[in-house]
């Protein structure tokens, strides 16, 4: 068969503009049915949280977890684009991308993954994100996922070791310490990040 006869390759780019744009909007939905606040709680809305008060944090547009997000878009471009082959169209990627990072979003501010981020973590006061945090993140999920398509494998792979260096260092907290932290909690891990 071929190639080009294949559904996804005859869905025009708006088309999938629209149906990706589509998966934010929806996933700002259902977050808004599970009870999540549109806006911080504060009162107000900041482009970049400082990590000082964690209460704050993943409540405004961006934070050092946005790092977490931008590393997300870089994965799920390599990810989508090796198991095709390179024969999905990149839009066709992007909408399964924002699809995944959609259900992550609704699934992270779910009080299951809520509650195990403060048994299993120094997040003891996290309360999930925003609505427009939520978003935001996903958005900058895109942001890796287009890097990811410009840049050649070994710039991509030396940004994430950059990124993860970088805010291990600066917040003793990154990606992978969150997974491991949410899978398999380590004392060890736990004792470092509150300072010991």
């Amino acid at each position: 068969m071929n190639p080009s006869t294949k559904w996804y390759n005859r869905i025009p780019t708006w088309g999938y503009v629209v149906l990706t744009l589509g998966v934010v909007v929806l996933a700002g939905v259902i977050e808004y049915m599970m009870g999540r606040n549109a806006l911080c709680a504060c009162g107000y809305t900041l482009f970049w949280q400082t990590w000082g008060d964690t209460s704050g944090s993943s409540q405004h547009i961006s934070d050092w977890y946005t790092f977490s997000h931008i590393i997300h878009g870089f994965v799920f471009y390599g990810f989508f684009r090796l198991i095709s082959r390179g024969k999905w169209p990149v839009w066709f990627c992007l909408l399964l991308a924002t699809g995944v990072e959609a259900g992550w979003e609704i699934l992270e501010n779910s009080s299951f993954i809520i509650d195990r981020y403060r048994e299993s973590t120094v997040s003891l006061d996290y309360n999930g994100d925003s609505i427009l945090n939520s978003i935001a993140d996903i958005l900058y999920m895109f942001v890796g996922f287009f890097l990811a398509r410009k840049f050649p494998v070994w710039v991509s792979i030396a940004l994430i070791i950059f990124m993860e260096v970088w805010v291990g260092y600066m917040i003793r907290d990154n990606l992978t310490l969150n997974i491991i932290m949410l899978i398999s909690p380590l004392d060890a891990i736990r004792t470092w990040q509150m300072g010991g």
